[in-house]
């Protein structure tokens, strides 16, 4: 492998912040469709497991493109990846400002879901252009940034969707992308490759396609109606069989897209696995609390419309925010195990609390606050730490694998909150049951409680 030892310009405040707005206006349009999920329900005239596809969908794109793009951008340059996936991103939030039906927004969504591989592009261009200490407060900025983004999202959506229409809420958010990718293309210096080492398309193609058959699977398999058993078994044969495919790939390329040696270092690994654990609790709770919120008040519920939830959600929505900035230092100087523990503990223990006690809007509002706190500044922790601990090169590749499965424990988790809700629905009305509401909050708990077990058996092996 030939190493380029172009040195990379120094990045100032301005760059930083233009990264930091389009973190903040990606978050706002990735947030939108939250807090308006059961007016998106009502209008399309759809079931809340098909519901659960309008955010996923977009999540799907996220888990196929960001190690690709991570890759990319370590190979190309995190600035030229970066321009491209923006343009991707602005088709497809301006299709979903369009879109007449379930199909075409779906469509959007997909297109949105580039947003996603921006995360570990921002990062490439962080670590390249800044030394490790200030790279760490600068990720941690812009991961805040992206997360508050979701502030702004869930504060508008409501407004937007009643007042105007919900085609505006996927609009206005392309039109700031737009905006502020022509100040990063302006301000932003471009960073030279790393390496001159060419793309490992076979493997390209082959993780795509089995992360690609994993999240259709997951969507399908929760849906309505579900698959037979046959068909489960086919999509569980052709992820195996493709995943197998890009290892034993990867395993004989020169240049690798993944190295298998980093991914097999227990540091990278942990990561992953711990990731994946919190987001997929997480995802469950975030899809819940909206449906809830917006369950007749005739019943268990509260009535809410899209604007009510939108401010029933914000104080979560700051919470979150204030976990991605307060995740990195907090990892720096008590270590990312410490964090994690105290954040699955509190996440954990709040879930299985609102099993019991949601009847009332402040236990759903305070419940979302800590376990948007809690679940952010353990998963944030580990993104931090890991971006840091690999090779210059490899932090597109590490921090994107982290991403995606952030990516996939969320789609996930509200895949399978959707798929609760439309099993234990009423068959006159269509209205879930307060019993699946419960199931949801309490399965959600012990997923979040599975972190702990996994952090203690991990520590023993490395005392071993």
């Amino acid at each position: 492998m030939s190493e380029v030892t172009v040195s990379p310009a120094r990045i100032g405040k301005l760059s930083i912040g233009a990264l930091g707005i389009l973190a903040l206006a990606l978050g706002t349009m990735q947030a939108v469709v939250e807090p308006a999920l059961p007016l998106l329900q009502r209008e399309l005239e759809v079931s809340p497991a098909e519901g659960a596809l309008i955010g996923n969908a977009l999540l799907i794109t996220g888990a196929v493109i960001t190690p690709v793009a991570g890759k990319l951008g370590d190979r190309y340059g995190g600035k030229r990846v970066l321009l491209r996936l923006m343009a991707v991103v602005s088709a497809g939030g301006l299709l979903s400002s369009l879109a007449p039906n379930l199909p075409v927004l779906l469509l959007g969504q997909v297109l949105q879901g580039a947003m996603v591989g921006a995360l570990p592009l921002s990062f490439i261009l962080v670590r390249r252009h800044l030394p490790t200490a200030q790279s760490q407060v600068a990720i941690g900025l812009v991961v805040a940034l992206f997360t508050g983004g979701g502030i702004v999202g869930t504060l508008l959506a409501g407004p937007i969707s009643e007042r105007v229409s919900w085609h505006w809420m996927f609009a206005l958010p392309t039109i700031a992308i737009i905006a502020t990718t022509l100040v990063v293309i302006r301000v932003m210096p471009h960073d030279p490759p790393t390496s001159d080492e060419k793309i490992d398309w076979p493997g390209v193609v082959l993780l795509s396609g089995t992360l690609l058959a994993f999240m259709l699977g997951l969507v399908t398999v929760t849906r309505d109606g579900g698959l037979p058993p046959l068909g489960i078994g086919a999509i569980a044969v052709a992820v195996a069989a493709l995943a197998s495919g890009w290892v034993a790939v990867e395993r004989r390329a020169a240049s690798p897209m993944v190295d298998l040696r980093m991914l097999a270092k227990p540091a990278m690994w942990h990561a992953c696995v711990l990731t994946f654990v919190i987001t997929a609790s997480f995802g469950m709770v975030s899809f819940l609390l909206p449906q809830l919120f917006g369950v007749s008040a005739d019943g268990y519920g509260f009535g809410a419309d899209t604007t009510d939830i939108g401010l029933f959600l914000l104080p979560g929505a700051i919470a979150g925010a204030a976990s991605d900035s307060v995740g990195g230092i907090a990892a720096r100087r008590f270590g990312p195990r410490a964090v994690i523990v105290v954040g699955t503990v509190v996440t954990a223990a709040t879930l299985l609390a609102l099993a019991a006690l949601h009847t009332q809007e402040w236990q759903l509002v305070v419940a979302k606050v800590l376990i948007a706190f809690a679940a952010g500044i353990g998963a944030t922790a580990l993104l931090s730490s890991t971006a840091t601990a690999v090779a210059t090169k490899d932090t597109g590749v590490a921090t994107g694998l982290l991403v995606v499965t952030r990516v996939i424990g969320a789609a996930l988790g509200a895949q399978v909150g959707g798929a609760i809700l439309s099993s234990g629905a009423d068959p006159m009305t269509g209205l879930p049951h307060e019993s699946a509401f419960v199931t949801g909050f309490a399965m959600a708990g012990l997923v979040a409680a599975l972190s702990l077990l996994f952090v203690h058996f991990t520590k023993e092996e490395a005392q071993a």
